[in-house]
Formats: structure tokens, C-alpha cells, sequence
């Protein structure tokens, strides 16, 4: 199966990045799977599938991350933390994981992609404080477990914004009253074949 190359991805997404950005998300692609040896940070080894399945995927959102500081929880291998830092680098991008040899790998990615914008935690998101106007999460827990574990970081007027795939209407159904899905948005990821949506909550008054 051949790939879809990024920047014709892009154009299908409708984001227009400059050529150093798209040489970074290359870059960093790179990096991870070159770290993916040894650390187990993807299950993905082909690097064509890699644009897809990870930085197409994570870009995916770009149009619906606001301006406000971001924390990206669970990041593992940077996604969709990473990319997004790549594209917006005007946008702070605070990145936690409870795994050292994960954050070990996204202080260095980094360092190495020039990236002064992002800010990487190794903790448990639980016991980090801070305020950050969007949270968002990747294949981290289900929707009700990741507002809970990240409620006490949400600034006032914040949203979450949980990644998922298949419309995940049994999680939504069991979330508190007092959280309210602002919006459901399905995303078409160029060269993924499978179903994505952006779960977008925020904290009722």
C-alpha cells in the first residue's frame, strides 16, 4: 500500500504550512520511528503510513485548536502534541506522560526539532497544577476518565478536546451534568481509512 505524501495530505486538510515546517514534521516522523527501536513509542514501523496514521492525523484538529496554552496529555510518541507545536509555533504546547522513556524522547525531539514552544512533563496529569485553556487527548482514556483525571487544570472558559475514532456516544452519555459536549466533529484524515472524530467539552457553569 503506498502512503500519501504529506504535503499532498495537507493540501486535502487545507492547511497551508511552510516548507520548513513540512521538513520538521518529516523530521520529527523520522526521529520516532528511529526511537521506536529501542522505546516501543508506536505500534506503526512503515514511515509512509507514519504520515497518515500520525501527523496527518494529529493535524487533523489544527483548524479547531484555539490560541490559548495547550497540554497534551498522555502524549507518548508527541501526538498530536508535536505536530501541532510544528505548526503553530506561536502556540505554547505543554506535553505530559506518566512513561520516563516517553518523555525522554519528546524533551529530546524537542531539543533537536528547535521546537521553543513546547514544554514536556514527566507526571502523573493528576497530580500536575497549572491552568491551561485546551486539553487535549489522543487514544489516552475514555472521554469521562480523561475530564476527570484533568478537570483541576482546565482554566475558566477551557475546552477539551478529546480525540477519538468511532463516535464514542456511550462515553459522551455518561459524562457528569455539569460537562457539556460543546461540539461533535467528524474529521476525514487523508490516507486513513477509518472513522475519526474531535469531541470538543467544556465545564457547565
Amino acid at each position: 500500500m503506498t502512503g500519501i505524501a504529506l504535503q499532498d495530505g495537507l493540501a486535502e486538510l487545507g492547511i497551508d504550512l511552510p516548507q520548513e515546517a513540512q521538513q520538521k514534521l518529516l523530521a520529527f516522523r523520522d526521529l520516532l520511528l528511529k526511537w521506536n527501536k529501542t522505546y516501543n513509542l508506536t505500534a506503526l514501523r512503515d514511515p509512509e503510513q507514519a504520515i497518515s496514521h500520525h501527523l496527518l492525523d494529529s493535524l487533523a484538529i489544527l483548524p479547531h485548536v484555539g490560541d490559548g496554552v495547550l497540554l497534551d496529555v498522555g502524549s507518548g510518541g508527541g501526538l498530536p502534541g508535536i505536530p501541532l507545536a510544528i505548526a503553530r509555533p506561536q502556540l505554547p504546547v505543554s506535553m505530559v506522560d506518566t512513561v520516563q522513556k516517553k518523555a525522554t524522547f519528546l524533551q529530546q525531539a524537542a531539543i533537536q526539532l528547535g521546537l521553543k514552544n513546547v514544554a514536556v512533563h514527566h507526571a502523573r496529569v493528576e497530580e500536575m497544577s497549572g491552568q491551561y485553556a485546551q486539553i487535549s487527548s489522543r487514544a489516552f482514556a475514555e472521554i469521562g476518565l480523561f475530564v476527570r483525571l484533568t478537570r483541576h487544570l482546565l482554566a475558566p472558559g477551557g475546552r477539551w478536546l478529546a480525540m477519538k475514532g468511532v463516535r464514542p456516544d456511550d462515553e459522551m452519555a455518561a459524562l457528569p451534568a455539569d460537562v457539556v459536549v460543546e461540539r461533535i466533529i467528524p474529521l476525514h484524515v487523508p490516507g486513513l481509512g477509518a472513522e475519526r472524530h474531535l469531541i470538543i467539552l467544556k465545564a457547565g457553569q
